[in-house]
């Protein structure tokens, strides 16, 4: 066993996190636990976690879920494909009747790739397979002084196989979760705790004062930019909404009225407005101008990985019942928490009590 290793197994084992996923051997506990800790930090994930292993004990219960019932649950954590992935590959292991315990049984299942699939086989049955994830990359590109740039396909190559021969084979479930929590708490990403660190007399970035530039980012994609008017239509206690569909962001989640900018018609309400009531003048009936929308909120940002949504909130309380496009029906509004929402949708919701 390298150096380097008995190293990270022994602050591992004086410095761990105390997590409740890491109290059990469970595979279904640590699968849910590794798809929920995707892009999101443990003190937000720790709490869905909980909710989920409440709700669904087992994994036959949530694959006997409803899609709206893990949406709903996942509602807030974003990346909603992670809740679709999640719920598909529940099936899949129901239909197995058990959890595959092989790196190419559990690589199988929906929305688990090769980190994913390392680390709960790792973990959980034991399995050699090291784990390579932003961490890992951070402390093995410091320590070792690898320049090659992150996100590139020989850095894959090349640090999967420097984390595959530090693995020691008695506990890799325990240095993989080490080496994630090392760079988490110890050789974290802006001012790692250097004069501290256990590995510090074998760091080569320590050595030629390149910790900051260790690891190279190759560069990133470019972030879009997206506009949208979000009009929350209220009638006599109703409002309107739609689900999404495939093939853009939020799929299968609800939301209110929407029009994109990009492909905004001149007169946008005119496709489903009322017919106006009628009121009496001298010369005889006439229409009485039907009520524009409201605008709660203008510009609100909201930023996702790969793009940045501009959106404007609005409220329209028409006279009349007006014609829906196409996809949208009327819920009561006391039922929209029955309801999972992106987040911009929960924030025109804040907007109703308290606009700007």
């Amino acid at each position: 066993m390298s150096s380097f290793t008995e190293t990270i197994l022994s602050w591992y084992d004086a410095n761990a996190r105390d997590l409740p996923w890491r109290r059990t051997h469970d595979p279904y506990a640590i699968w849910l636990s590794e798809i929920i800790l995707q892009q999101t930090r443990i003190a937000q994930g720790r709490a869905y976690w909980e909710r989920f292993m409440a709700a669904f004990p087992r994994v036959e219960a949530l694959a006997a879920a409803s899609e709206d019932e893990v949406l709903r649950l996942w509602q807030g954590l974003g990346y909603y494909s992670r809740a679709r992935n999640l719920h598909a590959a529940a099936k899949q292991i129901a239909a197995l009747g058990r959890f595959p315990d092989t790196p190419e049984g559990i690589r199988a299942l929906k929305g688990v790739g090769d980190y994913t699939a390392a680390a709960i086989g790792s973990i959980a049955f034991g399995l050699p397979v090291a784990v390579v994830d932003g961490n890992v990359y951070r402390v093995l590109a410091r320590h070792f002084g690898v320049e090659t740039p992150v996100g590139s396909t020989a850095a894959r190559k090349e640090f999967t196989a420097l984390a595959q021969s530090l693995l020691p084979p008695g506990r890799p479930g325990d240095f993989n979760q080490g080496m994630m929590d090392f760079g988490a708490m110890q050789c974290t990403p802006a001012s790692p705790a250097c004069l501290l660190c256990p590995l510090a007399p074998t760091c080569a970035a320590l050595a030629s004062g390149t910790v900051d530039r260790l690891p190279v980012m190759q560069k990133a994609a470019a972030v879009q930019t997206r506009r949208f008017d979000y009009i929350y239509l209220r009638w006599q206690g109703r409002t309107a909404i739609r689900r999404r569909g495939p093939g853009d962001i939020w799929q299968g989640l609800y939301e209110p009225i929407v029009f994109d900018r990009g492909t905004l018609p001149p007169d946008p309400l005119g496709r489903f407005a009322p017919t106006a009531p009628e009121t009496e003048s001298s010369t005889g009936p006439v229409c009485a101008p039907e009520p524009r929308p409201q605008l709660l909120n203008a510009g609100v940002r909201h930023q996702l990985t790969h793009r940045t949504l501009l959106v404007d909130f609005y409220l329209w309380e028409p006279a009349a019942e007006p014609v829906l496009p196409e996809g949208y029906f009327w819920i009561e509004e006391p039922e929209l928490d029955r309801y999972a929402k992106p987040r911009l949708f929960e924030l025109l919701l804040a907007a109703l009590t308290n606009p700007a």
